[in-house]
């Protein structure tokens, strides 16, 4: 099977396109081109094969924020033009355009990130910082922090089946999830903190700590691709920079 081009590009390109999105999406004016950099990210979603997990974190993590800090900003933000009016509450179309705005923009952004979640390996974006000139210890904080959720969450479903086991009813409505949620809290924390020391015993057997240059036998190689398109990036950026100074300044 023809390996994915995207997949394959080097995880600072990947990461540079994030940053690139961000800053993008936060120079040019309006929310229709916000928008339209996330109709964008799902096309390349799709081409590189991770439509269905990039859709589905997006779904779950993102939506619910959006629709709240939306209706914050149509309820909140003042205004003048008042577009309906009830008992306290009032929407104004000021409130509506700068919701559009921030919902557009944290959308764009949110979901280039979890896009370069979804396309780069862990481990291969900490190795990219390593080669960056980041510390071995930076970049096992880094590691940590991004596999924390992901391995508490398996330890979390290890325990529910064990309860399983037991007898314990954990399926059903939110109040019998809840009641068989919480004992577990002990187990799963207890087995984080021993899992934590696990890794730092094993890092330490390794003389992860040893004041000598570091070896791996992961290496990460650069196409011609991850040199030009970084580039790319930064002059397309400085382009709309000029140009929304030149805007700014005729308006």
């Amino acid at each position: 099977m023809k390996p994915n081009a995207l997949l394959q590009l080097h995880p600072m390109t990947k990461f540079y396109f994030s940053l690139f999105i961000l800053a993008v999406v936060l120079v040019v004016p309006g929310y229709w081109f916000a928008f339209s950099v996330f109709l964008g990210l799902v096309a390349i979603s799709l081409l590189a094969g991770v439509f269905k997990e990039f859709m589905s974190i997006v779904v779950k993590a993102l939506v619910s924020v959006l629709v709240i800090v939306f209706l914050m900003q149509i309820f909140f933000f003042p205004g003048e033009q008042v577009l309906w009016r009830w008992w306290i509450f009032e929407i104004k179309q000021e409130g509506v355009y700068y919701g559009f705005i921030l919902t557009s923009r944290i959308l764009a952004i949110g979901s280039a990130f979890v896009l370069f979640f979804r396309m780069t390996e862990v481990r291969d974006f900490v190795k990219s910082l390593e080669d960056k000139g980041m510390p071995p210890m930076g970049a096992y904080v880094v590691l940590s922090t991004l596999q924390i959720i992901p391995e508490m969450r398996r330890q979390a479903n290890t325990i529910m089946e064990a309860q399983k086991t037991r007898g314990v009813e954990t399926e059903g409505s939110l109040f019998v999830r809840a009641k068989a949620f919480i004992p577990t809290l002990t187990p799963l924390i207890l087995s984080s903190i021993a899992g934590t020391e696990e890794r730092a015993l094993t890092l330490e057997s390794r003389a992860f700590s040893a004041p000598v240059k570091k070896t791996s036998l992961h290496k990460l190689a650069k196409s011609r691709a991850d040199r030009i398109l970084p580039i790319l990036f930064v002059l397309i950026i400085l382009g709309l920079v000029v140009w929304r100074v030149v805007l700014w300044q005729t308006s």
